[in-house]
């Protein structure tokens, strides 16, 4: 199945340099990535009522859903890392965080930079997590303090595993 990259109401997505989208990724309306970004296999990033935003060196992984309400964009900050099948719905994700695999962060929510939103989390809407935080459970809620540069760590891997499908 090839990637579909479809524009919507005019707009289009578009991305930087040395960035990774699978065969079967999804891409709709008003998507802006910046470089070294990678959206892997059957993600969907729809942006049709409003616009999603990802900066450099992002990784949306597997089965993931990045979409938006109107009125409220999606913002993806550098180096963040969307997990397996997670759900970004509206939210903003800072720098360096991670959200977890199936986890789901709804509308206004704010992950800080370098938190992690543990897997099968639900972040609710509204709900500003702090940076270096990581929370878990539904609805979650803090569970302690992350190490200095935890969550970087899936950036960085997605970063170098990206290379071994981008060459082909």
């Amino acid at each position: 199945m090839p990637t579909i990259i479809k524009s919507v109401k005019g707009k289009s997505p578009s991305w930087g340099s040395d960035c990774y989208i699978a065969d079967n990724a999804t891409l709709a309306g008003d998507i802006v990535m910046g470089d070294r970004c990678s959206v892997w296999f059957g993600a969907v990033l729809r942006a049709d009522v409003d616009a999603i935003r990802i900066g450099s060196e992002v990784n949306i992984q597997d089965l993931a859903c990045v979409h938006q309400t109107a009125g409220i964009p999606v913002l993806i900050e550098d180096g963040a890392s969307i997990g397996h099948a997670a759900v970004v719905h509206g939210a903003t994700i800072r720098r360096n965080a991670l959200v977890g695999m199936n986890a789901t962060v709804l509308d206004h929510a704010d992950v800080g930079e370098g938190a992690v939103v543990a897997a099968g989390a639900v972040v609710l809407k509204g709900t500003k997590i702090p940076p270096g935080e990581i929370w878990g459970g539904v609805p979650a809620r803090r569970l302690k303090a992350a190490e200095p540069g935890q969550s970087r760590v899936f950036a960085d891997h997605y970063l170098y595993i990206k290379e071994w499908y981008s060459n082909d």
